[in-house]
């Protein structure tokens, strides 16, 4: 039950893994999208070369072994194609002993609440507000996220007054029972972030995310102790260091590893143990409809301290085109839930049309 071969099927935006192994398993995985094509090429250059061979049930080792030998080479690309393997290795695990993912690490198959999550600066505070309340009358959402200030935006908003418009439409579209969350995308610097978290406190935002530039721990750290709200973050962080550093100082109330980001479910679930001894929940991050999201559902519904939401998109095909017909079944909104997917593994299929659409490559033993 070694691992035999490592296949790729990538375009520009997303990357699967298919993981085979010697007595015959295969497994399917997934890279952070973006740039994916470029995940692809580490994976079979840095990646591959040390797992081939390996025990594919031996997890934790190879993701332990594999950024020891590449130590020159740490940072985000490297996690991302790790990321890749681990997450078909799962699969690959939960189809040798007959259960899901959720199953394997102690969970129960559920519907999870998930929060309706808005990725757009370019649209109205009039039109996102109308487009929640239209969902929540077919969904059943009862919390909302969406953007304020500008991506890494030194102070600035998307466009003047947009972010106190947005936040008012929002809350008085929804009334006062549906649960707000607002992502700021790095954009404000400490005194800034303050004001506008409590302009979000006196409309009942509950969750503040990103306020400040991600990688200046200690501005976070300090918007957090002055605001009420809780303040969350981490999403783009891949080093297990960084991630003992944020925590250990409380920068964040709200820990976001993402899954593809971080370098697979493995090392998500390390940063959520270490926010579990810190006393905080983890609400991770899972910002499209690609495999992240089902790999998501599995994490959350394992997890002792999980946050009461999952993330869920809600940018249709048109938004992000390359989210389209990855795999079957599709995730679907019921009742402001979505079911952690059944089966074997990740319980889900890829779809053979878009595998013949993808760049292939394969490494093998």
């Amino acid at each position: 039950m070694t691992i035999a071969a490592i296949e790729t099927f990538s375009t520009e935006d997303v990357a699967l893994v298919r993981v085979s192994t010697t007595d015959g398993l295969e497994g399917w995985g997934q890279t952070a999208p973006y740039h994916a094509d470029i995940t692809a090429l580490i994976l079979h250059r840095q990646i591959a070369p040390h797992a081939l061979g390996h025990d594919a049930d031996d997890i934790e080792r190879l993701v332990a072994l594999i950024p020891e030998r590449e130590h020159k080479f740490p940072g985000s690309h490297l996690y991302r194609a790790l990321g890749g393997l681990e997450t078909a290795l799962w699969d690959i695990r939960g189809k040798r002993y007959g259960k899901s993912v959720c199953e394997l690490l102690g969970g129960v198959l559920r519907p999870l609440p998930v929060y309706a999550s808005s990725m757009r600066r370019d649209i109205s505070p009039e039109e996102e507000a109308e487009r929640f309340v239209r969902l929540r009358e077919e969904h059943g959402f009862e919390a909302f996220k969406f953007r304020i200030g500008k991506e890494c935006g030194h102070d600035e908003d998307e466009w003047p007054g947009r972010t106190e418009a947005v936040v008012a439409a929002v809350r008085d579209a929804l009334g006062d029972e549906a649960v707000l969350l607002v992502d700021a995308n790095s954009c404000y610097t400490v005194p800034t972030a303050i004001e506008v978290g409590r302009m979000l406190e006196a409309n009942g935002v509950a969750h503040f995310e990103e306020p400040c530039p991600y990688w200046e721990l200690d501005w976070t750290r300090r918007v957090a102790e002055a605001l009420e709200l809780d303040v969350a973050g981490g999403e783009q962080d891949c080093m297990l260091e960084t991630w003992r550093e944020m925590i250990g100082m409380h920068a964040v109330d709200v820990v976001q590893p993402d899954v593809c980001y971080v370098g697979g479910l493995t090392r998500a679930l390390r940063v959520a143990e270490l926010a579990r001894q810190a006393g905080l929940v983890c609400t991770a991050h899972s910002a499209n409809l690609t495999l992240v999201t089902v790999f998501t559902l599995h994490f959350m519904g394992a997890l002792e301290n999980a946050g009461p939401y999952v993330e869920f998109s809600i940018e249709p095909t048109s938004y992000y085109p390359w989210q389209e017909g990855l795999f079957t079944p599709a995730l679907g909104v019921e009742d402001g839930c979505v079911e952690i997917p059944a089966g074997a593994g990740w319980g889900v299929e890829i779809d053979p049309d878009w595998l013949a659409r993808a760049d292939h490559h394969v490494t093998r033993s």
